[in-house]
């Protein structure tokens, strides 16, 4: 758990993924969409890996990768990101993140 919250509390956005996900690269390319370079820590290609997918649990994720942090936060899965997308709020939250035009 300790690396989980060091990586989210470090970087301003986070998604914890596995390489061969496209569910997490389709966040990632949403998030490089709206301006922002998120962190992307692919938990598959990390020798700590199964305990980090066993800290996400004890923090109550409980879907498949990508789990997602902005500011710090766990906001969720694909689920939740498109969620907060389609109503307008994801924008608001990445707006401290944002690098690109």
């Amino acid at each position: 758990m300790d690396k989980v919250q060091k990586l989210s509390s470090e970087n301003g956005v986070v998604i914890f993924s596995k390489s061969t996900c496209c569910l997490s690269y389709a966040v990632h390319m949403l998030f490089q969409e709206l301006g922002v370079i998120p962190y992307v820590h692919e938990i598959d290609r990390d020798p700590e890996g199964k305990e980090i997918e066993k800290a996400l649990l004890r923090m109550g994720f409980n879907s498949p990768v990508p789990a997602v942090f902005i500011s710090g936060e766990l906001v969720g899965s694909t689920n939740e990101v498109m969620s907060l997308h389609l109503s307008g709020s994801l924008v608001r939250l990445l707006q401290p993140y944002r690098t690109l035009n």
